[in-house]
């Protein structure tokens, strides 16, 4: 193998959904791989996950400075996938802010002392398209402004990334990844917020959604473009926007999953009834703000500069519940 097949990659964030897909994607072509957790006591349940490879698990967290010297030292590139994205909404935002942006800018200064040649962050489509003003469309050249009503995640992502552009002066390269919502085949523990979604579709437990449009791209191709982003000499210092085909809604997701056999009975909501729960419901204050739009999201750039494709929707949320019923059945 060449030297670039045989490099060092620290993916933060082992445990999540993206990060566990994305070792997956660097083990199978040959790679290094070393990634962190907050908790050596889950090494394990990373590896079960991951499969066989030449993986390292070390520990270190977003909220403080022990161990990101040592993640970083000897590594020729880091994935930085790890972000918080709590349950629901905090009472205090820098709950979530603060890790955010306090984790991108350690791994950030940690990866320059060390030498590291290209850094990918994972921001997300939140940094993007979540302005006070809709767009008609929305490209790479587009921001959030922090300064907007929206929710504490939204802010971190777009406050980390920000953040992480700045610290990027003088240091490793930095190439930036926005998907939208992440769904897909899960590889064990906990599913990620936007399975959740579909989890709760598929054991009743989300018997009504919001009428609400959001972009979705497959776990498998959101990795798929971290990994092209590593090394290709075009994407330093770039964003890409990554998303599959149409925006679509709660209750699409319902018909693709009732359209692949189960049984799935979700109501939507009228406009005026998310509005009317927004008023007592803090988690729908958001959603209230966003019904009417349905945001078309542009890859061209990741498909142009580095000939990223994703696979469509419905064979995504399709995949996104056949995993999560064989977990359960396991």
């Amino acid at each position: 193998m060449n030297e670039d097949n045989r490099s060092l990659v620290l993916v933060t964030g082992g445990t999540g959904h993206l990060g566990g897909h994305t070792i997956v994607r660097l083990l199978a072509d040959g790679h290094r791989v070393r990634t962190t957790v907050r908790d050596l006591d889950r090494a394990a349940e990373v590896r079960a996950a991951v499969g066989p490879g030449d993986l390292e698990v070390v520990a270190a967290d977003l909220g403080a400075d022990a161990g990101w010297a040592a993640a970083t030292d000897g590594v020729d590139y880091v994935l930085h996938v790890a972000s918080p994205f709590p349950p629901a909404s905090p009472e205090d935002e820098d709950e979530v802010i603060r890790p955010a942006r306090d984790g991108a800018v350690r791994v950030l200064t940690a990866a320059r002392e060390a030498g590291v040649r290209r850094v990918v962050l994972t921001s997300s489509f939140a940094a993007v398209g979540y302005g006070a003003v809709p767009r008609a469309e929305y490209t790479e050249a587009d921001w959030t402004d922090p300064a907007d009503p929206n929710s504490a995640y939204v802010r971190s992502k777009v406050i980390a990334e920000r953040a992480a552009w700045e610290q990027a002066t003088g240091g490793p390269e930095l190439t930036v990844i926005n998907p939208a919502g992440i769904f897909g085949p899960v590889l064990g523990g906990r599913p990620s917020s936007s399975v959740a979604l579909v989890r709760g579709m598929l054991d009743g437990t989300l018997p009504v959604v919001p009428p609400l449009y959001f972009g979705v791209v497959d776990v498998r191709d959101a990795a798929d473009l971290h990994v092209r982003a590593m090394t290709h000499p075009r994407a330093a210092g770039e964003r890409f926007l990554a998303a599959a085909g149409r925006a679509i809604s709660f209750l699409d997701i319902a018909r693709i999953l009732a359209a692949s056999g189960h049984d799935v009975t979700t109501t939507e909501l009228t406009a005026d009834q998310v509005r009317a729960a927004a008023e007592t419901d803090p988690a729908l204050r958001e959603a209230a703000a966003r019904l009417g739009r349905v945001p078309v999201i542009r890859t061209d750039k990741a498909r142009s500069v580095l000939g990223w494709r994703s696979r469509p929707v419905e064979e995504t949320v399709a995949d996104t519940a056949r995993s999560l019923l064989a977990a359960r059945a396991g």
